[in-house]
C-alpha cells in the first residue's frame, strides 16, 4: 500500500541574472517544480533571473507545477528561435572545437568595441528592445499579476539614486522586466513613472530582503550563476571588464548575506530572541565548476544547444541538491554563510553544526530560566 506523499514545504527562492547562462536556472527550476518535494513561497529575481521569475508565475497561475515546467520551456526554445536572427554567432573554428564562445565572431567584437565607445542613445536611437517583443509575446502579463501561488520581488537600480527597487507581484509588466535587465552598454535606460531604471545587479542580485519582511518560510535557495570567486587574474581588457562586472554584481549580495549570518550569529549567542527576529536558512544550488569556464560573451549564445546543455547542467545540479538537502529545509541551513564573504568559498553545513548550535541555545535558555 502506497503511503501517502508529504507536503510540500515551503521555500523562498533567488534567481541571479547572467543573460543566456539563465538557462541554468531554467534547469534547476524545472527539477524543483518536477520533484514536488519543495514547493516555492516566492522567487526573488534579477535580469534573467527575473524572467524565468514571471515565466515561472504564469505557466503556475495558467497549470500548476507542470504548466510552469511547460511555459519555461517554451520561453526558452523561443529566446533561441529569436537568437538565431542575430548576426552574432559562434564561427566555424568554435562549433568544430565545441566552445560555445563568441568570442571570435566579428559581429559580436564589433558590438563590444562600439559598447565602450559609443552609448545605446547614439547607436539605438530608437530603442529597439527585441525583449520586449518576446516577452510580451511569451508572457502574460495580466495572468501574472493576478498569481497567488507563488510571490515575485524583482529588482531594478534606480540610475537617479543608485538605489534598488524591488517590484512585486501586482506592479509586474514588460517594462519592470526590461528594467531588471536593462544593461547601461547596451540598452537605454527603461522608465517607470517617469523614474529611469538600469539593471537590478547592480544594486541587487537578486535582493534577499523582501523575504525577511513578506514571506513565513524563513528558508531561501539562491541559485547562483555569477562567481563570487575567480582562481585566474584576468589579464585582456574583456576579462577585465568581465571580472568588474561579477565583483560589482555579487557585491550587495555579499552585504545581505553578512547581514544573515551576523543575525544569525547574535541569535545563536543568546543575544537576540528568535521571537523577534527571523532566522534565515540559506541554501545553495551552484555549478561554478561547468559555468566558471564559459567566457562573457557566452551569455550572448542563444543555440539551442547551448541552452538545453545549460538547461541539463542546472536540472543534475539541483537532482543532486535535493538528494543531499531537500529534508533538511524547514529545520536548518545547508550552507555556512560565513564562508561566503570570508573567501573559502560556498562549505556546505553538515547536520550536526546545527544540532550542536540547538543544544547551546538550549542549555542557555535553561540557565536562564533556573536563574
Amino acid at each position: 500500500m502506497t503511503g501517502k506523499r508529504k507536503t510540500p514545504r515551503l521555500i523562498n527562492v533567488a534567481l541571479q541574472g547572467g543573460g543566456a547562462h539563465g538557462a541554468f536556472t531554467w534547469g534547476v527550476l524545472d527539477k524543483l517544480l518536477e520533484d514536488g518535494r519543495l514547493a516555492v513561497e516566492a522567487i526573488s529575481g534579477t535580469s534573467a533571473g527575473a524572467m524565468n521569475a514571471v515565466v515561472l508565475a504564469d505557466g503556475y497561475k495558467e497549470g500548476g507545477a507542470e504548466g510552469a515546467r511547460a511555459a519555461l520551456e517554451r520561453f526558452w526554445r523561443a529566446v533561441s528561435r529569436e537568437g538565431m536572427k542575430s548576426p552574432i554567432q559562434r564561427s566555424a573554428l568554435d562549433v568544430l572545437w565545441g566552445n560555445w564562445s563568441l568570442d571570435h565572431n566579428p559581429a559580436y567584437l564589433a558590438l563590444d568595441v562600439m559598447s565602450r565607445v559609443v552609448s545605446p542613445y547614439q547607436f539605438n536611437p530608437l530603442n529597439i528592445n527585441p525583449l520586449r517583443e518576446l516577452l510580451e509575446a511569451e508572457v502574460d502579463f495580466g495572468r501574472v499579476r493576478h498569481c497567488q501561488d507563488v510571490g515575485l520581488f524583482l529588482s531594478a537600480t534606480n540610475v537617479h539614486t543608485g538605489r534598488v527597487k524591488v517590484f512585486k507581484t501586482p506592479e509586474i509588466t514588460a517594462d519592470v522586466v526590461l528594467a531588471s535587465a536593462c544593461l547601461p552598454s547596451m540598452f537605454q535606460a527603461v522608465e517607470i513613472d517617469g523614474v529611469p531604471y538600469w539593471d537590478g545587479g547592480f544594486m541587487g542580485n537578486p535582493a534577499l530582503y523582501p523575504f525577511f519582511y513578506e514571506c513565513s518560510s524563513a528558508d531561501v535557495l539562491l541559485v547562483q550563476i555569477n562567481p563570487i570567486e575567480r582562481k585566474a587574474t584576468p589579464r585582456s581588457a574583456r576579462e577585465i571588464l568581465n571580472r568588474v562586472n561579477e565583483i560589482t554584481f555579487n557585491s550587495s549580495l555579499l552585504k545581505e548575506l553578512r547581514a544573515v549570518e551576523f543575525v544569525t550569529r547574535l541569535i545563536d549567542q543568546g543575544h537576540l530572541e528568535e521571537d523577534h527576529y527571523k532566522r534565515i536558512r540559506m541554501h545553495l544550488i551552484e555549478s561554478q565548476e561547468d559555468l566558471n569556464r564559459l567566457s562573457a560573451s557566452s551569455k550572448l549564445n542563444a543555440e539551442w544547444a547551448f541552452l538545453a546543455h545549460l538547461r541539463d547542467i542546472g536540472r543534475n545540479a539541483a537532482a543532486a541538491w535535493l538528494e543531499a538537502n531537500s529534508g533538511r529545509v524547514g529545520k536548518e541551513a545547508t550552507i555556512d554563510v560565513r564562508s561566503f564573504f570570508e573567501g573559502t568559498g560556498p562549505v556546505p553545513r553538515p547536520a550536526a553544526a546545527t544540532n550542536k548550535n540547538k543544544k547551546k541555545r538550549s542549555a542557555k535558555k535553561t540557565g536562564k530560566a533556573r536563574s
